[in-house]
């Protein structure tokens, strides 16, 4: 009991308190995920950035999945001291509602939906593009359907996700024959629930992308009806928050080289990039091989790709599948490609 009151032995305890308390609040700071001094200074320094992109497993975006499996991608990004996460959804509005719930970063599909993420307030920009390619979306109906034109869809059940540049197509066909999407029974499915539908009989058409369009017609489920030939250059672009790609502009760049590895890989050696991403698709090296001959893998945005999204976007806009109008020069960045 009197030991308690020795001045030296009441500091000692002082002292060994104090630094299991501190050594404690590490221990909890790093338990619930906090970063610790060195770490919040490499972030706050810009030394450790994250990019989370939002992704789609389809054959469309090949050039980005190549930069993934070959390594382009971590090695581009690791120049710049940044590493990447990838996540996939069915469809660019899914991508964008993520995005939008901050989430990810960027994001890479079809024109119409980079298009409509802009237009509902979302702070995005295109900053390179991927693909194009007219025959790569397309209207299918089973391989016996008595539909034998655009114009026989008038009435029928037309599967398609809606807000995907699928429904801008279908729009474009109907357009042509003096029709609307009023004029058909739309039904908003992902992609893969469009191909169990169509094979139900639980609808009349399906509007779809490759890998669908290959696999259906090579089963012999499908037909192809029209595709984007001659009215849909069908760009697939890539899009960063403006926050991002602002504070980060050099992993912007980065990915972007990456994705031209990519897409250099495929018109180079064709064998080596489809044997590396067949296996994200879902299809044969062989059947991917066929499917790139639909489309043009390549970052640059040119004249060609403006005008084309421009297009998509007054006729989205002037249809009423736009919430407002977009300025296109907000929308598109080239500057990350020079």
């Amino acid at each position: 009991m009197h030991t308690l009151n020795n001045p030296r032995i009441i500091k000692t305890i002082v002292k060994a308190t104090a630094l299991a308390a501190a050594a404690a609040l590490t221990l909890t700071t790093a338990a619930c995920g906090l970063p610790s001094a060195s770490i919040a200074n490499q972030q706050s320094s810009g030394s450790a950035v994250k990019l989370r992109i939002g992704a789609q497993p389809y054959p469309l975006y090949s050039d980005v999945y190549v930069a993934k499996e070959e390594g382009y991608l971590n090695q581009e990004l690791a120049k710049e001291k940044a590493t990447a996460s990838w996540d996939s959804f069915k469809s660019g509005p899914l991508v964008n509602e993520a995005v939008a719930g901050g989430n990810e970063d960027a994001g890479f599909m079809a024109d119409l939906p980079a298009i409509i993420a802009k237009s509902t307030g979302q702070k995005i920009s295109i900053v390179s593009n991927l693909a194009y390619g007219e025959k790569a979306l397309a209207v299918l109906v089973p391989k016996n359907s008595t539909i034998h034109s655009v114009a026989d869809l008038k009435g029928k059940k037309v599967g398609y996700a809606v807000g995907s540049y699928a429904e801008h197509l279908l729009a474009l066909l109907l357009d042509k024959q003096g029709l609307g999407l009023s004029d058909v029974q739309s039904v908003n499915l992902s992609a893969d629930d469009q191909v169990v539908a169509l094979q139900s009989n639980s609808v009349d058409a399906i509007v779809i992308w490759e890998q669908y369009i290959t696999k259906l017609k090579s089963e012999g489920a499908a037909r192809v009806l029209a595709d984007g030939t001659g009215i849909k250059r069908g760009n697939m672009v890539t899009y960063f928050t403006d926050d991002f790609a602002s504070k980060h502009p050099a992993v912007v760049r980065a990915y972007i080289r990456a994705v031209q590895r990519g897409a250099d890989l495929i018109a180079s050696d064709p064998d080596k990039a489809a044997n590396a991403v067949a296996k994200d698709f879902g299809v044969s090296p062989a059947e991917l091989k066929e499917i790139w001959k639909n489309l043009t893998f390549t970052t640059k945005l040119g004249p060609a790709d403006t005008k084309a999204i421009t297009d998509v976007k007054d006729f989205a806009y002037k249809n009423g599948i736009l919430k407002s109008d977009v300025n296109i020069g907000d929308l598109i960045n080239t500057s990350y490609l020079q």
